[in-house]
């Protein structure tokens, strides 16, 4: 049975995969599914954030090992998670067998304009003024991480803002740890499938494609979804996943 850990990225939870879970389970019904929330986030909004890639690593493998969920995992993580599925992999490679990234972005690769496009900065600022309604800063989130602008979604959004809010500081430390990463250089220890989504709204897809030509590791790229590319399209992700497994199964069988 194979393991697969779900990471989200900045000030998103377990629960904001909504949709997608279901259905990745459902692909892969003979796998254990585990959503994990990182520490600020979700039901464990009560806990600060660290402001190091590296220590929600650490924080992560604490999780699993309280549950005794052992490794060896595979990772399907987008964005800040994305950050920490690679920092995981390098720190602790018998750790991981495999891992899906989902329009990331990382230093040395990509500038500070095409991780975080200059578009969003004003909105970004609103957004963190105090006091600014939920339902504004959801509809905001949902504009700029999703093409699809699917509203069903919001009722959802606004409850698990309300049940676990995330605070500003660790919403502060999670950016702080983001912009700090610094992805190693050299191709990762672990085998790597890429997806992004090339009108992606937030993030540049050149981010994933310099990983793509500095790591040569696979990448796919969704001709119309957002950021929140499983939230726009779950089945392409889903199929991506399994043409690739299939890929690195068929290459392992043949060596």
């Amino acid at each position: 049975m194979t393991t697969w850990i779900l990471l989200r990225g900045l000030t998103r939870e377990s629960r904001h995969w909504g949709d997608f879970a279901v259905q990745f389970q459902q692909a892969f019904p003979e796998d254990m599914l585990v959503p994990l929330d990182m520490a600020g986030n979700g039901r464990l909004n009560q806990q600060t954030s660290p402001r190091q890639v590296a220590a929600m690593v650490a924080d992560c493998r604490v999780q699993l090992a309280k549950r005794s969920i052992a490794p060896p995992y595979h990772l399907l993580a987008m964005s800040l998670g994305a950050m920490v599925s690679v920092a995981w992999a390098q720190a602790h490679g018998h750790d991981i067998a495999a891992q899906v990234l989902i329009n990331t972005s990382m230093r040395p690769f990509s500038p500070f304009y095409q991780r975080l496009k200059p578009a969003n900065y004003a909105t970004l600022l609103r957004l963190a003024w105090p006091g600014t309604p939920p339902e504004l800063v959801e509809r905001a989130v949902l504009r700029m991480t999703s093409n699809r602008q699917d509203v069903a979604v919001l009722p959802h959004w606004l409850a698990l803002r309300r049940d676990c809010p995330v605070s500003g500081r660790n919403a502060f430390h999670q950016l702080v740890a983001a912009a700090r990463f610094e992805a190693p250089v050299g191709k990762p220890p672990t085998p790597t499938l890429l997806l992004a989504s090339e009108l992606d709204q937030l993030v540049s897809v050149k981010c994933s494609q310099s990983l793509a030509s500095a790591w040569q590791c696979p990448l796919q790229l969704h001709p119309t979804a957002g950021h929140d590319l499983p939230l726009d399209d779950a089945p392409w992700v889903i199929a991506r996943v399994q043409e690739w497994l299939s890929h690195e199964r068929h290459k392992n069988e043949t060596r």
